[in-house]
C-alpha cells in the first residue's frame, strides 16, 4: 500500500508538470497502454487519473475492513483477557496489604536504645513525630553501630560517616568526604538514640542583631548572619524577619537564603512591593551576587579568572529532606553563573551568579562532578563540613527595580563574607 502510495505520488507530479511518467509506473494499470500513452496524450491522461482514483478508493475501503476486523478481534481478547486482568489486580492489592502489614509488624517490634538506656519501637519513634518509617528504617550503619555499643554497655565517643566507592549520578557524594546520615529514615531514629550522649547537648542560645542596610516606605534590606532563618520557622529558632519587625513593624518576606547563609536579604513592607518584587524574582529580572569558598581537591581543572556557567536540574531528595540532587529526568532548570576570583592551596574564592533560585542551588552546583566538582567550605550537607567550622557562602550584593519609584537598586553587604 505504501509503495501505491508513492507510485501516484509520482505520476501525479509528472502529469502537473506535463512530463511522462516512468513506463514502469504505468504498467501497473492494464487499462492504459503505454505506446498509446506516449503518442495519444489528453485522453490517455484521464483515464490514468481515474485509474489512480479507483486504486486510491480501493485501497481505503480495503484499510477500513481490516481496522475494523482487528478491532474486532481486540474486542474479544478484552472480553477474554478481562477476567484475568481482575484477578491480576486482586493479587497487586493482597500484595501490597501483605508486604505493608508485614513491614508495620517489623517495625511494631524492632526495639532500639539509647544511651540512658531506654527503649522504643520504630513505629513508636516515628509515630511521635507524625511519620511512618521508610522501609529500611534501623539497616544504615550509625544505628547499628549504636544499638551494639548500647546492648553490650559501651558509651559511644565520635562518630562520622564518610562515602567509599563511585560517586552517584544524582547525588553529591565524594570518596573520602564526611557526609551527615539521611533525615527520612535516619532523622528521628538517631535522635532517640543519642539521648544521653554528648552529642545530645543543647546548643547555647545564639544572640544576634540586625543589620540594615537600606530602608524606606516600601522595603528593607538587611545582612542576615550565618546561622539565622530567613522567616520563623516551626521550631521557635530566631529569624531575621521577626528580629526586624522588632524594629520596623510587620514586614512581608520576598525571597529567602539558607540558614547557613550569611548576606543580604530583601524584605517588602506592603502587600503590593511584596507583589511587585515577588514577580521581578519569578521572571529573573533581579541580579544576585554571592562569594564563596571551595574547598577543591587536587588536580582541580579549574584556573583562576575563568568563566562559565552550569545547568544542572535539581529536585528535592524526598527520604533526604533538606537535600537536594542533580536530575536530569524530573528536575527543574537550575542556572549558575560563575567567575574564579582566587586559588590559594586547596581553596578557590569564586563569585557566583544564579540565574534561578532553586533551594541549595549554589551549593550543589558548586560540589557535584558536573558542577564545579568542589564543595562549599563549612557545607555540612554537600561535603565540605570538615574545612570549616560555618558555611562560607554570602550574599554580597543584590540588583532590583524598586517596587514604587522604579528606580534601579543596587545593594551590598555590609557584613565581612567569611
Amino acid at each position: 500500500m505504501k509503495e501505491s502510495k508513492m507510485r501516484r505520488r509520482r505520476i501525479r507530479s509528472c502529469l502537473g508538470a506535463s512530463i511522462l511518467p516512468d513506463a514502469d509506473d504505468v504498467r501497473h494499470y492494464p487499462e492504459i497502454s503505454w505506446r498509446s500513452f506516449q503518442t495519444d496524450g489528453t485522453a490517455d491522461k484521464e483515464m490514468l487519473l481515474n485509474a489512480l482514483i479507483r486504486e486510491s478508493q480501493h485501497e481505503k475501503a480495503s484499510l477500513r475492513r481490516t481496522a475494523a476486523a482487528y478491532d474486532a478481534r481486540i474486542s474479544e481478547a478484552r472480553l477474554l483477557t478481562g477476567t484475568a486482568d481482575g484477578e491480576v489486580r486482586l493479587l497487586k492489592e493482597k500484595r501490597k496489604s501483605l508486604s505493608d502489614s508485614l513491614q508495620k509488624w517489623a517495625f511494631d517490634n524492632f526495639f532500639v536504645l539509647n544511651a540512658l538506656g531506654e527503649e522504643k519501637s520504630i513505629s513508636a519513634i516515628f509515630a511521635a513525630v507524625g511519620k511512618v518509617p521508610p522501609a529500611g528504617t534501623g539497616e544504615c550503619a550509625a544505628p547499628k553501630l549504636l544499638q551494639f555499643a548500647f546492648r553490650h554497655g559501651l558509651r559511644p565517643l565520635a562518630m562520622g560517616e564518610f562515602w567509599y566507592g563511585r560517586s552517584p549520578d544524582n547525588e553529591v557524594r565524594e570518596e573520602g568526604r564526611f557526609y551527615p546520615s539521611c533525615t527520612g529514615k535516619c532523622g528521628p531514629l538517631l535522635k532517640f538514640m543519642l539521648k544521653g550522649t554528648d552529642g545530645d547537648m543543647p546548643e547555647a542560645e545564639k544572640t544576634y542583631e540586625a543589620g540594615t542596610i537600606y530602608e524606606d516606605e516600601a522595603i528593607i534590606a538587611a545582612d542576615k548572619p550565618s546561622g539565622m532563618l530567613s522567616v520563623p520557622g516551626k521550631d521557635g529558632s530566631a529569624s531575621l524577619q521577626e528580629l526586624l519587625e522588632t524594629s520596623y513593624g510587620k514586614i512581608l518576606p520576598v525571597h529567602r537564603l539558607d540558614m547557613d547563609t550569611s548576606g543580604i536579604i530583601v524584605y517588602a513592607r506592603t502587600a503590593e512591593a511584596q507583589k511587585n518584587l515577588r514577580k521581578q524574582f519569578e521572571d529573573r529580572e533581579v541580579d544576585k551576587t554571592y562569594l564563596a569558598e571551595l574547598e577543591i581537591p587536587d588536580g582541580w581543572p579549574h584556573r583562576e579568572g575563568e568563566t562559565g556557567r552550569i545547568s544542572l536540574p535539581l529536585s528535592p531528595d524526598y527520604l533526604d529532606r533538606p537535600r537536594q540532587k542533580a536530575d536530569t529526568e524530573a528536575g527543574r532548570e537550575a542556572v549558575t553563573e560563575y567567575r574564579i576570583i582566587s586559588i590559594k592551596g586547596n581553596t578557590a574564592s569564586v563569585e557566583l551568579h544564579p540565574l534561578t533560585g532553586r533551594t541549595h542551588q549554589l551549593r550543589v552546583h558548586a560540589a557535584h562532578r558536573d558542577g564545579l566538582g568542589a564543595p562549599i567550605k563549612g557545607d555540612r550537607l554537600y561535603g565540605g563540613a570538615a574545612s570549616a567550622p560555618g558555611l562560607r557562602l554570602h550574599a554580597a550584593a543584590v540588583r532590583f527595580r524598586h517596587p514604587v519609584s522604579g528606580k534601579i537598586l543596587c545593594l551590598k553587604s555590609r557584613r565581612k563574607p567569611f
